[in-house]
């Protein structure tokens, strides 16, 4: 994903925000929504640095969002984060023009379409943008089956096609054999599913969930959470999430975006949101967070040398642990996937006993994590001290994680450095 830097934005975050891909779905450049009398002569302000603040106090004007610019990947989860007032429910309203921008361009698939006409706006919005909202929006006066046919009908499909595609997503969202019922007679939890249902019925592109599950229960919240994160894995859709909620966002998002009065303070990983913080804005934000659910194995692993069983000995062992002045070392087979673990004083052992084969003197049982395994489920492989390896889901050795760098990453005490080479696997910074 390109990200696009604001101002607000420090400079380490400016660094990692030049990762482009191709498949970017929705990009927004220099957006700007001025509520009042006199947007342009206040955007000229806002340029020319004169602070939110102070034009609130000196005009009728209100900058909700101020100079947001970011990208999001086709298939990704990009959550926008801040507090009330912070201008998040505004920019997402202004992505599918339910406010108009005041200045700046809003891209999906390469269109601007802050310029298009009335006509081509309404299709865009029948095709390719479904938005899901706060309070569920439902027609109460209409059944389950009839709420999700609505949008299908709007977009002038053929009847019978509108029947089977309402049945088919309500089957989607776990709601078969509700299709009946009244909206109105559904608990909090089913009738965000309906309002779900209602935004995939259309098969659009991109989904626009305004704090979607904030006015539930917190069990029926996180069970929403759940179910979306595995409809995703179906779906696939491109969604942009808006929550007050950090928890929430590190949980659901590919990448947030932090908001604070009106502008985009940083955007980031949940990793890197929370091991490196823009400014006290989002300290603050992130100073409860569970660091071992957060960050993964890889987020501290180390790398390391190995040894290969087909053709390293005891001696040539022995000499490559004094040259990397390691006490262990892992041994990896023809695919470099860890078999053994052997230390420098078995081997000085079996050297002092004419042992020559790595097999007869590396231990078999060692810890060994997956690198997407959080640090939290890694602590249970600290309490013997070894090195654990890591690797990946092919089984591959990827590094080692020294245990006293779990013990205090997880607490917060150590430093999390953020690997470069793997951040662009979803896109960017």
């Amino acid at each position: 994903m390109t990200i696009i830097s604001s101002p607000g934005q420090s400079e380490s975050n400016l660094q990692t925000n030049e990762v482009i891909i191709a498949n970017t779905k929705l990009r927004v450049e220099n957006l700007y929504k001025i509520f009042g009398p006199s947007p342009e002569s206040i955007i000229k302000q806002l340029k020319k640095g004169v602070s939110r603040a102070d034009i609130m106090k000196g005009s009728k004007n209100v900058p909700a969002v101020i100079d947001a610019s970011f990208s999001v990947a086709e298939g990704e989860t990009f959550m926008v984060m801040g507090l009330s007032g912070s201008g998040k429910s505004t920019l997402i309203r202004c992505l599918n023009r339910l406010h108009d921008p005041s200045s700046g361009s809003i891209y999906i698939d390469d269109e601007d379409i802050t310029g298009v006409t009335d006509r081509r706006l309404r299709e865009i919005r029948r095709t390719k943008i479904a938005m899901v909202f706060q309070h569920f929006a439902l027609l109460p006066h209409k059944t389950v089956l009839e709420n999700v046919e609505f949008g299908l009908k709007i977009s002038g499909r053929p009847s019978d096609e509108t029947r089977r595609k309402a049945l088919e997503t309500l089957e989607l969202v776990g709601l078969k054999g509700w299709e009946d019922r009244s909206s109105s007679e559904l608990s909090g939890g089913m009738q965000q599913r309906v309002g779900l249902a209602r935004a995939l019925a259309t098969d659009p592109d991109i989904l626009l969930m305004d704090e979607p599950f904030s006015a539930l229960d917190p069990l029926i919240r996180r069970d929403m959470q759940d179910e979306l994160l595995n409809l995703q894995q179906t779906v696939k859709k491109t969604i942009i999430f808006i929550t007050h909620d950090l928890n929430e966002a590190l949980k659901m998002g590919d990448h947030i975006a932090v908001m604070k009065d009106g502008r985009i303070v940083q955007i980031g990983t949940a990793e890197e949101i929370v091991s490196s913080p823009a400014d006290d804005y989002v300290a603050a934000f992130t100073s409860d967070v569970n660091r071992g659910l957060v960050f993964t194995a890889s987020s501290i692993m180390k790398p390391a040398d190995t040894l290969y069983l087909v053709h390293d000995t005891v001696k040539t062992a022995s000499v490559r642990l004094r040259q990397t002045k390691s006490d262990a070392m892992y041994v990896v087979n023809k695919q470099r996937q860890p078999v053994g673990l052997v230390s420098d004083q078995e081997l000085a052992r079996a050297i002092r006993k004419g042992v020559t084969k790595l097999a007869d003197v590396m231990q078999t049982e060692f810890p060994k994590t997956l690198e997407t395994t959080p640090l939290a489920e890694v602590l249970t492989l600290c309490g013997d001290s070894l090195p654990i390896a890591v690797v990946s889901e092919k089984g591959t050795f990827r590094g080692i994680l020294e245990p006293l760098d779990v013990l205090t990453s997880v607490s917060g005490t150590g430093e999390v450095n953020i690997p470069q080479n793997d951040v662009d696997d979803k896109g960017a910074q």
